[in-house]
């Protein structure tokens, strides 16, 4: 990157406000992941709501972050990690709002579970998903942030197991209905947490892979011998 002494600084003091707000966004996010799980569970309307509120907020965060780093894209012109990482940055920003509007679905089901005052079949593996669903993200944001290749691929072995658990809760979900008509609506919602929380995983992954891509410059998307266990 051309330019002064004090351009230098000032674009790596604007890289430290990009990575505390992209920091920010993720927090936010696994927030909302965490309390439209608990919406669901406790039939608690007041708090899905409040998930479908507080989306707004990480949709204000992400214009910033993309506003930001597209202006270092334009008024620094960076190289090598610095460029990789800007160009990550947009991407990791959509990616975390497109988790919040994953937990917005989520309570957006709570809710009409509640208005449908239906009961809810047991699916222990839901709040397992959910739970590795957080940490991945958590993790997929500490590698992008750190540029560390080894966490970003862990992460990516995780929805592995996150995956394996979506296929669970839909063998179990598709027995409650064979089983009893009356739980065909609240299974069939599940059904859709299930998928969504499949998706939040494998957003966290995307951003895990773009980890692996500011670290290295390689480029791991779609390739499946990335991820398998010896």
């Amino acid at each position: 990157m051309a330019g002064s002494a004090g351009g230098y600084r000032h674009f790596h003091d604007e890289l430290a406000i990009l990575k505390q707000r992209l920091l920010s966004m993720s927090e936010r996010a696994e927030s909302l992941v965490e309390l439209s799980m608990e919406a669901l569970y406790e039939r608690d309307a007041d708090k899905a709501r409040a998930v479908i509120d507080a989306d707004r907020e990480l949709d204000r965060l992400e214009v910033e972050s993309e506003d930001l780093a597209i202006s270092l894209l334009a008024l620094q012109q960076p190289m090598a990690r610095d460029l990789r990482f800007l160009i990550g940055a947009i991407k990791v920003s959509s990616d975390i709002e497109r988790i919040g509007d994953h937990a917005v679905n989520i309570a957006q089901g709570a809710v009409r579970l509640v208005d449908a005052h239906a009961i809810l079949p047991p699916v222990p593996s839901l709040a397992e998903m959910a739970r590795s669903a957080r940490v991945m993200l958590r993790d997929a944001l500490d590698a992008f942030i750190r540029a560390d290749g080894t966490l970003g691929r862990a992460v990516k072995k995780a929805d592995v197991h996150v995956d394996a658990l979506h296929d669970g809760v839909f063998r179990v979900l598709l027995t409650h209905m064979m089983g009893d008509a009356r739980t065909i609506t609240p299974c069939l919602e599940l059904l859709l947490v299930s998928r969504n929380l499949e998706r939040i995983a494998d957003l966290a992954t995307n951003i895990g892979e773009d980890a692996v891509y500011l670290a290295e410059g390689k480029q791991i998307r779609h390739r499946f011998d990335e991820v398998r266990t010896t």
